[in-house]
């Protein structure tokens, strides 16, 4: 077991996971931030505020919003509407093709990880949220 502490392995693994995504991302020209645009649009149309709710917890300290990768998409044709946003077709099938690839950069994340180990894990960081969150 190491003796490093919670806060170490949190910002390593959330650096890993970062530069993952970035690298089969790029090869799409896509940045994380624009795949979770996509992929939150997928499973909802919404607005840019609406998007910037859902993804707050992902932004970073000097983002404060998410509508810079929304015009990306839209400028690619994936992405339609002014105020009301949602997929075009050509949209769907760009989020289905960088879905197998996204869920290729999960499995590696939890290779040798059983699902019990990855619910616990979760769970154990949720509450550990949780208690700051009150504080």
């Amino acid at each position: 077991m190491s003796d490093l502490p919670i806060g170490f392995w949190l910002k390593h693994l959330d650096r890993l996971i970062e530069n993952d995504f970035d690298r089969v991302l790029a090869a799409e020209s896509l940045d994380r931030r624009q795949w979770q645009a996509l992929n939150s649009l997928h499973g909802e149309p919404g607005t840019v505020l609406q998007l910037d709710q859902r993804l707050a917890p992902f932004l970073d300290e000097d983002e404060s919003t998410v509508a810079p990768a929304v015009e990306t998409l839209r400028r690619r044709g994936w992405v339609s509407g002014l105020v009301a946003l949602e997929l075009t077709p050509e949209g769907h099938r760009a989020h289905d093709e960088l879905l197998a690839k996204v869920q290729q950069t999960r499995s590696r994340l939890c290779a040798g990880v059983s699902d019990q180990e990855y619910r616990d894990t979760v769970n154990v960081l949720e509450r550990m949220s949780a208690n700051l969150e009150q504080a």
